[in-house]
């Protein structure tokens, strides 16, 4: 398999290329508008084509550029299920794996920082990932204060579906805002700041409802752009792009836990 991962430097998004190399298709999981040139530019260097995008949510920091690299290669969008996002040509969920040539990705039902939020499991060479979105962060998680979000229920998710993951599997997040690049369950279990180690549920719910974030400034552009796939008219798209940088999202000091 070829595995790229890939950073946008204004959200600190991670956008992750999977290629299989017998059948040269390729997927392309949480991609961002504004790297769209970069994205298709590395999937054809590779060799490969395109066979669809995949989500891990409905964002609220960026739009994703599904809609445009569609419309530019002929490829689908795959989306979790979410009530009114009429614009996906395939659903994934939990128990239907998606396959793409020799690539299976096993939908993992994480819902905390909103209500349809999946992450994705995948295995080669005997090492199983997790690509886990805004849910898990390293050392940190998403923030559940809007999107139908709840840290109850973001507890329960990390803790019953990723934590009970093997040890040795890596945690590649949608985030981070210090460059790392990935962690590990056991790590993750034995000493996030926030729901390893010690931490009760109940003080990760105090936790999430203090932490005294900014409303997210891209929010009301993204969210509905998001919700037609991307597909907005240019000045929506130019107007995200202007809304505030890193220092107006919320981002934490160095090291403090990340958040998005």
């Amino acid at each position: 398999m070829i595995f790229r991962q890939l950073f946008e430097e204004e959200s600190s998004t991670y956008t992750y290329l999977f290629g299989c190399e017998e059948t040269g298709t390729a997927v392309l999981l949480d991609p961002v508008m504004e790297t769209f040139d970069r994205d298709l530019a590395a999937v054809r260097d590779l060799g490969l084509r395109l066979a669809c995008t995949l989500e891990t949510h409905v964002h609220a920091d960026h739009i994703t550029s599904g809609c445009k690299l569609r419309r530019a290669t002929g490829s689908r969008i795959v989306v979790p299920p979410v009530q009114g996002l009429e614009c996906a040509d395939q659903l994934i969920e939990e128990g239907k794996p998606l396959q793409v040539g020799g690539l299976t990705f096993r939908a993992i039902f994480t819902p905390g920082h909103t209500d349809h939020h999946h992450a994705y499991l995948v295995e080669w060479g005997g090492v199983p990932r997790v690509f886990t979105g805004d849910a898990l962060l390293i050392d940190g998680c998403g923030r559940t204060d809007f999107q139908s979000g709840d840290a109850e229920t973001l507890w329960h998710s990390i803790h019953q579906k990723i934590f009970t993951l093997p040890d040795d599997t890596l945690v590649y997040p949608a985030h981070d805002y210090q460059h790392r690049h990935v962690s590990t369950v056991a790590q993750e279990r034995e000493r996030n700041p926030r729901l390893g180690g010690s931490r009760t549920r109940e003080e990760f719910v105090g936790i999430m409802a203090n932490l005294g974030l900014p409303y997210p400034k891209k929010m009301d552009l993204a969210v509905p752009a998001n919700m037609k796939c991307g597909d907005c008219p240019a000045h929506v798209e130019e107007e995200t792009h202007q809304i505030g940088g890193k220092s107006e999202q919320g981002i934490p000091a160095p090291g403090a836990p990340a958040v998005c």
